[in-house]
């Protein structure tokens, strides 16, 4: 996508099915599944407790089976990169995260045009959560169980979330703050492969040469899912250069931030106010598409794929 503008973003694919799956009283799984259908991907749906993750493959995959080492890609170690589909009701979700999807589907394309086959990307289903509920409730935590009976507990999970807005990239640090000092061996093992993720995405933004990018942690996502399930994970989101420098400074000045992304506190918060105003616009009808830079996705997804190379 080249020299991508504000106003003709809308007339690229996959990015022309866009306004449809933001459409309010939209069956967002049946648009998504025929926006991938459209685009000729090789795809699977997989039902856990309700809830329907979406699986796109390589399309020399194949699918036949579910059951032990057939599994696609069982006991190697693919790059997962994870975004989620659903929505809080009453927000177009233009941002959280219909745009991560879409940037997906469009590395898709080029994975396929430039033979890049060691990826699977993955739609997930019930992100997020209601006021009161454990991250056991999201459907990362029991897709997260399922991966690794799969033979999938090699794989290397990257989460894109709300990367429709700035240009500056945001390498979640939340998972580091949850873990903390703990000596115990299996949170030690976490860490270690957190750790991993987190040098592999630094390194792919050196590759790129990106100049814009901050460490920190964010409103949590899948990734704590996927944590509570034993699978470490690393979310990726962007933010307005000047919203990533302020809010690298409200860090310094209040270095127990974090605690109330994780426990949830922070959206009754007064320090609430603190949170970058990309952030604090998800989950809100404030949440359309006039407030995405259309000029940043062709970066974001420079990004994804440099990620699988």
């Amino acid at each position: 996508m080249k020299n991508i503008e504000n106003n003709d973003w809308t007339k690229k694919s996959p990015y022309d099915r866009f306004s449809y799956f933001i459409a309010s009283k939209i069956d967002r799984y049946k648009t998504l599944l025929a926006t991938i259908e459209k685009l000729g991907l090789n795809s699977l749906v997989i039902s856990i407790e309700e809830n329907r993750h979406i699986f796109i493959f390589p399309q020399g995959r194949k699918l036949s089976t579910l059951k032990g080492s057939a599994f696609p890609f069982a006991g190697e170690s693919p790059y997962i990169l994870v975004a989620h589909y659903d929505r809080v009701a009453g927000s177009p979700g233009a941002n959280d995260n219909s745009i991560a999807v879409f940037h997906l589907l469009n590395a898709a394309n080029i994975f396929a045009r430039q033979g890049v086959d060691n990826w699977i990307i993955l739609f997930t289903d019930k992100e997020e959560i209601k006021n009161g509920e454990s991250f056991e409730k999201q459907g990362s935590f029991a897709l997260g169980q399922k991966l690794k009976s799969w033979g999938l507990g090699k794989a290397k999970i990257f989460n894109f979330d709300a990367c429709g807005t700035g240009d500056t990239f945001i390498f979640s640090t939340i998972t580091d703050d949850i873990l903390g000092n703990s000596v115990n061996p299996q949170l030690g093992i976490l860490k270690d492969a957190i750790r991993n993720l987190r040098n592999h995405v630094l390194e792919t933004a050196n590759i790129l040469r990106l100049d814009k990018l901050l460490l920190a942690p964010t409103p949590f996502g899948d990734e704590m899912g996927f944590l509570r399930a034993g699978f470490a994970a690393q979310t990726i989101t962007v933010l307005p250069s000047d919203e990533a420098s302020q809010y690298e400074e409200i860090l310094r000045k209040h270095p127990d931030f974090s605690k109330l992304l994780i426990s949830g506190e922070i959206k009754t918060s007064p320090q609430r106010r603190h949170l970058p105003a990309t952030w604090r616009n998800l989950n809100t009808p404030a949440d359309t598409p006039a407030r995405l830079t259309p000029q940043s996705f062709e970066q974001i997804v420079s990004f994804i794929v440099e990620l699988c190379r």
